[in-house]
C-alpha cells in the first residue's frame, strides 16, 4: 500500500533533523539534499545511455548504500560517489563528507552517514516512475524539506529559501500561465538563491520554458543546480558569482542578456552592494537616465538590473522591502524616473514576518515593460493582514494567494484592499508609492453615542451599517427594529435580546436566503461528486484539487455576505489535512480498501528492533467508523448501549463512595480502607464478619462488591462486543466493491466533511448579525439617569446593612 505523503515527509524530515547533532540546519541541509538528488538521479536516470544526468559506473545511490558501515565511508561518498557525479555533470560546490567539524569523527561519523543513507533507502522515494513536476513525491518532498531548513536555520542564514506561496504570486501576476510560451521563452533570476522562486515560475508556464538564475554564494548556486535537476529542468543555466559587480549572461556582441520574464529576491537592503561595481561608467547602462542608488542600500540597484535586463516586451516582479516605496533622497529621483517611464504596473504589500531571513514587510514590485508608455498610473494593492500564524513566522493562506491573484490580473478595485492610482495623484504626493497613502485597509472605530447613552436606543448609523444583512433581508430590519418615539436618528430594539437569534432565523426572507445557499452548494457539492468517484488510477491529484477549488469559487462569486475566499479556504484546509493523502492512495492504488497492521517496534540505542508489539489494524482511505456507521449500526448501536450501562454502574459507584466516604466518627463504610478496590474491601470483610455492629458497613460494602463485578461483567461484554465487530470488519472489507468504496469516501468522509466546513461559515452569518445588534441593544439598554438611579438604590441598601452592623456616618 502507499505510503501516505504527509507522513513521509514528516518522518523524512524527523529522521533528518535527528541526525544532524549539533551542525546548523542550514549547513545540514546541504547534506540532505544532496543524497535526496542523488537518489532521484540515480532512481530516474541510471542506466539511460542518453540520458540529461550521467550517472557514472559506481556512482549511484546503489552503490552509496554499499558503503554503510565501512571505515572509510567519508572519503569513499566524496571519491566514488560525489566526485565522479559532479564531474560529469560540471557541478560545483558539493559538500564535503569528510568534515570531522560538522559530522563528527570516527565512529560518529560513519554511523551518521549511515543512517543518513538508510533514510533515503525507504521504499516510498521511488523516483523511477515519477516526474519531478506536477505530482509526484520529490517535489513536495523538496519543497516540504526546504521550508524546514529555512525556518530552523535563523534569521541570518534563510535567506536561500523564497517561501512557495510568494513565489506562486509572483508567478501567476507577471502573466506566465496565461501566455502562449514555448521552449525559447526565457526566465531569469538574478539572485536565484536555492532556485524555488524560478521553479515556481516555470512550473506556472503551459509549456517549458528555459531558466536562467545568477547566485552569489557558491554552496548555494550548487543547490540550485541540483534543484533544477531535481525538477527535470536539466537544461537549466545556474551560474555563481556577483550578478551586480560580474552579471554573467551576457551576448556575445557584449551588454546584458535580457529576457522575457524576470523574478528575484534579491538580499534586502544590501549595504555592500557597490563592491565591485563601476557605478560612474556602469558598462551594462542599469543607471544610465534613472540614477544611480545610494552606497549604502542596493534595493534600487536590483531593480534597475531586472528593469536592464528585460526584454522590451518584458515582464517582471521583485520582491523589496516596504521602504523602497517611500525613502527620499537619490532613491527617490530613481522612483519618479521609473515611475514617469510607466515601468510599474503593480505594487503588492505583503504582511510583515513572511520571509525567512527577515521579520520586516515587504512588498511585490511588478514591472511591465509591454505598453508602459501608455500607462496611466499603478494598481496597488494592500494584502498586509491577510496570513496566518505559522510557529514563529507568518504563512500566506490559500485564500489570500487566490485573493491576490484574481485581484492583481483582474484589476479590481475593493474598497480598503485595492485601486488603480493614476499618476496625477502620485505627483501630487511627491513619487511617493507608500500604499496607505492610496489604501485606507483600518478597521473603521466602532464609535460610542454619548446622546444613546444618555437617553437611550440604539443609533440608527449603527444599523445602517449593516446594509450588506438589509440588501438581502429588507423586511427583517423592520422586524427587529422600529423608530425611536424621541428622535428619527434612533431606533427602538422591538424584540428581547433572548429573542434576536430566533427572530432572524425564523425570518421569511433570512429562510428564503439560506435556501438558496443550500441550493448553490448542493450545485456545486453534485457536480464534485460525480468528478470525484470518476477518478481512475494514475489521476493527478493536483489538477483535481485545482478544478473543484475553481469551481467552487465560481459557485460562489457575486452571493451576498458571504466571501468566496472564505469558502474555499474551508475547501484547502480539508485538502492539506485529509483529502490529499487519500487522493494520492487513489492515484497510487486505485479504489481499494487496502487494510494493514499496526505495529510498534521497541529499538535499542543502535536501532536494532527488540519487540514488536501488534496494535491492530486500520485502513487509511476508508476509517472503520464509516463503514460502521453505513453497514454495522445495529452492532455499534448494542455497544454503544452497554457503554451507557456501564458509565450508569461507574456513576453508582461513585455515588456510593461520595455517600460513604466520610470519615470514621461519621461512620463512613469505606473510612477504614486506604484506597478502594475489589481487594481492600474483601479484607475489611474478613475483619468485621460475625461483628454485630458493622452490619450496615457490610451490607454497604457487599453492595459496592456487587457493582464492581457487573461493572467487570460490563467491561468484559463491551470487549467481546468490540472484538467481534473488529472481526467482522476485518472480514468486510475485502468484500468492499468500488463504487461501495466511492461511496464511502466521497460522499460520507469528504462531501460530508466540506459541508459541514462550509454550512459553519453560513452559521458566521447570522451570528455576526445577532452579536452585533446583541451589543448594540447591551451597550445603550441602560441609559446614564437610570444607571444613576441604580447606584443610589444600591448604595441606600448597602448604608442600611452597614447601619444594621453598628456602622453609621454622616
Amino acid at each position: 500500500m502507499a505510503i501516505k505523503k504527509s507522513e513521509l515527509y514528516s518522518s523524512l524530515w524527523s529522521s533528518c533533523d535527528e541526525l544532524r547533532g549539533g551542525m546548523d540546519a542550514s549547513q545540514y541541509k546541504d547534506y540532505v539534499l544532496v543524497m535526496l538528488f542523488i537518489k532521484y538521479v540515480s532512481d530516474k536516470y541510471a542506466g539511460q545511455p542518453f540520458a540529461p544526468i550521467k550517472i557514472p559506473p559506481g556512482a549511484s545511490f546503489r552503490d552509496m548504500m554499499a558503503l554503510k558501515g565501512k571505515p572509510t565511508i567519508d572519503d569513499d561518498i566524496n571519491k566514488k560517489i560525489i566526485a565522479p557525479l559532479a564531474n560529469a555533470n560540471k557541478l560545483s560546490s558539493m559538500p564535503d563528507f569528510n568534515d570531522p567539524e560538522k559530522l563528527g569523527s570516527g565512529k560518529d561519523m560513519v554511523d551518521r552517514l549511515s543512517n543518513l543513507i538508510a533514510i533515503f533507502e525507504n521504499k516510498a522515494l521511488d523516483f523511477s516512475k515519477n516526474r519531478a513536476e506536477g505530482d509526484d513525491i520529490l517535489g513536495d518532498a523538496y519543497e516540504y524539506l526546504m521550508r524546514h531548513f529555512a525556518t530552523e536555520s535563523g534569521k541570518s542564514k534563510g535567506q536561500f529559501y523564497t517561501p512557495a506561496e510568494v513565489s506562486r504570486i509572483m508567478a501567476r501576476i507577471i502573466g506566465i500561465d496565461q501566455a502562449d510560451t514555448t521552449a525559447s521563452t526565457t526566465v531569469y533570476d538574478p539572485t536565484c538563491g536555492s532556485g524555488s522562486l524560478l521553479l515556481k515560475v516555470s512550473d506556472a508556464a503551459k509549456t517549458p520554458v528555459t531558466l536562467y538564475g545568477q547566485e552569489k554564494d557558491a554552496a548555494t548556486s550548487g543547490l540550485a543546480r541540483m534543484n533544477m535537476i531535481l525538477h527535470n529542468n536539466p537544461g537549466a543555466e545556474i551560474k555563481q558569482g556577483n550578478t551586480l559587480a560580474n552579471p554573467l549572461f551576457l551576448y556575445e556582441q557584449g551588454g546584458l542578456k535580457t529576457f522575457d520574464y524576470v523574478v528575484a529576491n534579491p538580499p534586502f537592503s544590501d549595504k555592500r552592494w557597490g563592491n565591485g561595481v563601476d557605478t560612474a561608467h556602469d558598462p551594462f547602462q542599469r543607471f544610465d537616465g534613472l540614477g544611480v542608488p545610494p552606497d549604502k542600500n542596493g534595493d534600487y540597484a536590483y531593480l534597475l538590473h531586472i528593469i536592464r535586463s528585460l526584454k522590451s516586451r518584458g515582464k517582471g516582479a521583485c520582491i523589496l522591502p516596504h521602504g523602497v516605496l517611500f525613502r527620499g533622497n537619490v532613491e527617490a529621483a530613481i522612483r519618479a524616473a521609473i515611475i514617469r517611464k510607466g515601468l510599474i504596473k503593480g505594487i503588492i504589500g505583503l504582511p510583515a514576518n513572511l520571509f525567512y531571513g527577515t521579520g520586516i514587510p515587504a512588498c511585490i514590485i511588478v514591472i511591465d515593460k509591454e505598453n508602459a508608455q501608455n500607462r496611466k498610473g499603478i494598481f496597488m494593492i494592500d494584502a498586509g493582514k491577510g496570513f496566518m500564524k505559522d510557529g514563529n513566522k507568518n504563512r500566506l493562506r490559500e485564500m489570500d494567494i487566490h485573493k491576490i491573484v484574481d485581484v492583481f490580473n483582474k484589476q479590481i478595485e475593493i474598497p480598503g484592499y485595492s485601486k488603480i492610482v493614476s499618476f496625477s495623484e502620485i505627483e501630487k504626493n511627491e513619487f511617493n508609492l507608500n500604499i496607505p497613502r492610496y489604501i485606507d485597509s483600518s478597521e473603521a472605530e466602532d464609535l460610542q453615542d454619548i446622546e444613546a447613552h444618555l437617553l437611550g436606543d440604539i443609533p440608527k448609523a449603527d444599523i445602517d451599517a449593516l446594509h450588506d444583512y438589509w440588501a438581502v433581508c429588507p423586511n427583517l430590519r423592520s422586524a427587529l427594529f422600529a423608530q425611536a418615539k424621541r428622535s428619527p436618528n434612533y431606533l427602538s430594539l422591538t424584540v428581547g435580546k433572548d429573542d434576536i437569534k430566533p427572530t432572524i432565523f425564523a425570518h421569511p426572507e433570512f429562510i428564503s436566503y439560506m435556501t438558496e445557499m443550500n441550493q448553490v452548494f448542493s450545485h456545486w457539492e453534485k457536480n464534485t461528486t460525480a468528478t470525484l468517484k470518476g477518478l481512475q488510477p494514475g489521476f493527478h491529484p493536483k489538477h483535481i484539487i485545482h478544478a473543484i477549488g475553481e469551481a467552487l469559487l465560481a459557485t460562489y462569486e457575486g452571493r451576498a455576505l458571504i466571501d468566496r475566499y472564505d469558502v474555499y479556504q474551508h475547501l484547502m484546509n480539508f485538502w492539506f489535512d485529509v483529502m490529499q493523502d487519500d487522493c494520492y492512495l487513489i492515484a497510487a492504488d486505485g479504489w481499494q480498501a487496502a487494510t494493514y497492521r499496526i505495529v510498534e517496534e521497541k529499538k535499542t540505542k543502535d536501532g536494532q528492533v527488540t519487540k514488536t508489539i501488534d496494535k491492530g489494524w486500520t485502513c487509511d482511505l476508508v476509517p472503520k467508523t464509516l463503514v460502521i456507521h453505513r453497514y454495522f449500526a445495529g452492532q455499534q448501536q448494542a455497544i454503544d448501549q452497554l457503554n451507557l450501562e456501564l458509565e450508569t454502574l461507574q456513576s453508582r459507584l461513585v455515588e456510593m463512595e461520595e455517600e460513604h466516604g466520610g470519615n470514621v466518627d461519621d461512620g463512613g463504610a469505606f473510612a477504614e480502607l486506604d484506597k478502594i478496590s475489589k481487594a481492600s474491601i474483601n479484607a475489611r470483610l474478613k475483619e468485621i464478619k460475625n461483628d454485630p455492629q458493622s452490619i450496615d458497613e457490610e451490607k454497604i460494602l457487599r453492595q459496592y462488591l456487587e457493582l464492581l463485578e457487573q461493572e467487570a461483567a460490563a467491561k468484559k461484554a463491551i470487549q467481546s462486543a468490540e472484538a467481534e465487530l473488529d472481526a467482522e470488519l476485518h472480514e468486510f472489507y475485502p468484500t468492499l466493491t468500488a463504487d461501495q468504496i466511492k461511496q464511502l469516501v466521497v460522499d460520507d468522509k469528504w462531501i460530508a466533511a466540506i459541508d459541514r466546513d462550509i454550512h459553519s461559515e453560513m452559521d458566521r452569518i447570522s451570528q455576526r448579525l445577532t452579536q452585533r445588534i446583541k451589543e448594540l441593544a447591551e451597550r445603550y439598554e441602560t441609559p446614564l439617569p437610570q444607571q444613576n438611579q441604580q447606584v443610589a438604590e444600591l448604595e441606600k441598601a448597602v448604608n442600611a446593612h452597614l447601619h444594621k452592623m453598628g456602622f453609621a456616618w454622616n
